[in-house]
């Protein structure tokens, strides 16, 4: 690999955490949803610290709340790119929103479940 090619790569690198960090903020200001779990996030990851009793308990109770975060945001992707097809009613525009929607709620119960396995097992046994 030569001196162009990392520039290259560095470059490609760069550009995508630009469209990342684009991504993030069109869901913070498009998506309530998307805001109520960031303030979920800021509110549960500091506390995955304090739950967790070893690495692998805050590695899981983190990653539930950044699941939800990612799911929500590809379904919110679903939602942008059907609705920008048009505003037209059809049956595969509406399952395919009904599946992203069912996708952040499956989302939201691996955190329940997450959290909920994790407390039980430090405060209940």
């Amino acid at each position: 690999m030569n001196q162009a090619d990392d520039a290259a790569g560095i470059r490609r690198i760069w550009n995508a955490a630009l469209y990342s960090a684009s991504g993030i903020r069109a869901g913070w200001k498009n998506e309530a949803a998307f805001r109520q779990e960031i303030v979920l996030c800021l509110l549960l990851i500091p506390a995955a610290f304090w739950l967790g009793n070893t690495a692998v308990e805050r590695v899981l109770l983190i990653a539930s709340c950044l699941l939800v975060l990612i799911v929500e945001l590809l379904n919110s992707a679903v939602e942008a790119a059907i609705d920008r097809i048009g505003a037209d009613r059809h049956a595969l525009s509406g399952r395919a929103k009904d599946m992203g929607s069912a996708a952040v709620f499956i989302s939201l119960w691996i955190v329940i479940i997450t959290w909920g396995l994790i407390a039980w097992e430090r405060f209940l046994t």
